[in-house]
């Protein structure tokens, strides 16, 4: 009888020796698949770069720089400010274009007539400015009816660009999401800092390479390497101004 119990009671220790390792074997399976799903989620999930200028980078793009001039039905001439207008519009063009300038005249229109004469004052502004005659095309336009017609002049340019800001693709509060818990900055962090120095910069290509240098000031260099070779000073003597003392002024002198 004694034998029969212990064999019953090796035989139950068997068995839950057998079903712990079972439960212990599952657990580790469980385990490793919790681990492998966690990193299939976390690779499926692009990485956003926590640096915001790789996040929101500033872009050279080329867009057309354009003015428009209003001209009347009566009048053909250019007003003072608009022959200002476009002289401005000249030089900047022989400054930071890429092409040729493109004006656009009204036709069929009430003001046709007159924008066909203030197209030959245009025209002599952007020659005597620097525009070379085949760099200047004119080209007719159909505007709709109803609103008042203007002539467009156009030149291409490369402009600096960052955006589009205000994107909140998360919820920045406390939430389940990776960014969340890794503490990462928020989508739209640092995007109107690139947008405002994009468009703050005078010179596009400042932003990928430093101008080339220019000239020195041959004048002033010679006389100060004159100065210096005959043992003079070398610095600027400015001439002194009659500066009021505290003492001319409070006693009235």
């Amino acid at each position: 009888m004694q034998t029969v119990r212990t064999m019953i009671a090796e035989s139950y220790c068997g068995v839950a020796g057998l079903a712990l390792r079972a439960v212990i074997v599952a657990g580790y399976a469980l385990l490793v698949c919790g681990c492998n799903t966690d990193q299939q989620l976390v690779e499926g999930v692009p990485e956003v770069p926590a640096d915001y200028r790789q996040r929101h980078p500033i872009t050279l793009s080329e867009a057309d720089h354009r003015i428009e001039i209003f001209v009347g039905s009566n009048r053909g001439a250019l007003s003072a400010t608009q022959r200002a207008d476009v002289l401005a519009f000249a030089q900047t063009w022989r400054r930071e274009a890429t092409g040729g300038v493109v004006v656009d005249l009204p036709v069929g229109t009430s003001n046709a007539r007159a924008a066909a004469e203030a197209m030959r004052e245009i025209g002599s502004i952007l020659r005597a400015s620097g525009v070379p005659p085949q760099g200047i095309v004119v080209r007719n336009y159909h505007p709709p009816e109803g609103n008042l017609a203007t002539i467009h002049i156009t030149y291409p340019k490369i402009i600096a660009q960052a955006g589009p800001c205000g994107l909140w693709p998360e919820d920045i509060g406390p939430s389940m999401n990776r960014d969340y818990f890794e503490n990462q900055p928020p989508w739209n962090f640092g995007c109107a800092s690139q947008r405002n120095l994009a468009a703050s910069v005078d010179n596009p290509a400042d932003l990928v390479q430093p101008r080339g240098e220019t000239t020195a000031y041959q004048s002033r260099r010679t006389g100060v390497m004159t100065s210096y070779a005959n043992g003079a000073a070398t610095g600027t003597n400015y001439p002194a101004t009659d500066v009021p003392k505290i003492a001319t002024v409070s006693s009235g002198q």
